[in-house]
């Protein structure tokens, strides 16, 4: 079968790659094809655009490059049609992908939506229009179900959280190998801090800073920033230049996570990522004035990190916009690291959170088997 996979950012990027390896497990003739990273091209998909060149973060940047977000569309819909697939396959990145599923749902084309919009945040309007182009929905927040059948009476299937499973990975994989901090010679004389202040340049440029400065407070330990993927040696030198205690790492966060004592985290993904990994930390988010000042009148939720969301309660501290400050991350830090009980309790949270989940089972196989499932009922 012929397969088209969207996915615009890192994220979608490791969770497209797991399950085109479980597509072509089941499938093993399959042709795919889509827009992702270099996980994917790796796992067998052959790469029409790579996300670095989609990624544009907060509504006023969004509203600057809108030409070439339109053209990118453009350019989307008539390279399906040329390739015409069974099925395709649309990975978060709604933005983007809720339009190509209005007009793919047009020309009669099957669509799977993986891991959903965040509808229950903000614009809930939009479901009415999902439930008419998605042909089957896939969520991986435990109670995404729910919301999705009590409110909009549309019967989603929940497959678990990916992350789970590559986590468990990863750590395995360190743990036999005893590869831990060894691919980016991660010193062993002095305990880590991570820092992971996101994918794209934009947020990368109005957090790192802010992060770099903690170093300053904490000589005893070396700081260690995650380059993310897709982002070149040259654009984080300037950052880290002033700084004795800080160095960089590249394609080793696991590793890097592994490895830390505490981390700062921009919000996003990165937040479940480390909560996975145990590692105690406090979640980073900065944006525009005017980009945040929108987007606090149309979310419409109580926390910003997906671990607090899906613990629904405060495990990790969240410092937003005015209280990203220097001097509150020395103190969440610290505290983080000099306070047994809070850790006692978090890694409590953090082990809840894990059998959470995990309660859904294998989610990038659940996910291959389901789409292929439903794609041959539909064709019998």
């Amino acid at each position: 079968m012929k397969y088209y996979i969207i996915s615009g950012e890192a994220s979608g990027d490791l969770h497209g790659s797991n399950l085109v390896k479980e597509l072509l497990t089941i499938d093993p003739e399959a042709n795919i094809r889509g827009w992702g990273g270099d996980l994917m091209q790796q796992a067998g998909v052959t790469l029409v655009k790579h996300y670095r060149d989609l990624a544009f973060m907060g509504f006023i940047e969004v509203i600057k490059n809108l030409p070439a977000i339109l053209q990118n569309i453009k350019f989307c819909k008539e390279d399906i049609l040329t390739f015409y697939p069974d099925t395709l396959i649309l990975i978060d990145y709604p933005g983007f992908n809720l339009r190509i599923a209005s007009w793919a749902k047009v020309h009669n084309i099957k669509v799977v939506y993986y891991i959903s919009p965040q509808v229950w945040a903000w614009k809930e309007n939009r479901v009415k229009k999902m439930k008419q182009c998605i042909d089957k929905m896939l969520v991986i927040l435990p109670f995404e179900k729910d919301y999705y059948q009590k409110k909009w009476d549309w019967d989603v299937e929940y497959v678990g959280h990916p992350l789970v499973e590559v986590v468990e990975a990863a750590r395995a994989k360190a743990i036999a190998e005893g590869t831990i901090g060894t691919e980016n010679n991660i010193k062993d004389t002095q305990p880590v801090i991570a820092l992971l202040p996101g994918s794209r340049k934009q947020e990368i440029s109005m957090k790192l800073p802010i992060m770099l400065e903690v170093a300053r407070h904490f000589p005893g330990y070396q700081f260690i920033v995650a380059q993310a993927p897709g982002q070149d040696d040259d654009f984080y030198a300037p950052f880290l230049s002033a700084y004795q205690n800080v160095s960089i790492v590249k394609n080793d966060t696991y590793n890097l996570l592994l490895k830390s004592k505490a981390a700062l985290v921009t919000s996003g993904t990165a937040t479940l990522e480390t909560a996975l990994f145990g590692v105690p930390e406090v979640v980073c988010y900065k944006a525009g004035f005017l980009s945040y000042e929108i987007g606090i009148r149309l979310v419409n939720v109580k926390y910003i990190s997906l671990v607090n969301l899906i613990m629904d309660k405060l495990v990790v501290k969240e410092l937003i916009q005015r209280d990203l400050t220097t001097a509150k991350l020395v103190y969440e830090l610290n505290e983080l690291l000099n306070n047994p009980t809070r850790r006692a309790v978090l890694q409590k949270d953090y082990q809840d959170l894990n059998t959470i989940l995990s309660a859904g089972g294998h989610a990038s196989s659940t996910a291959a088997t389901s789409i292929v499932r439903f794609l041959k009922e539909r064709n019998s």
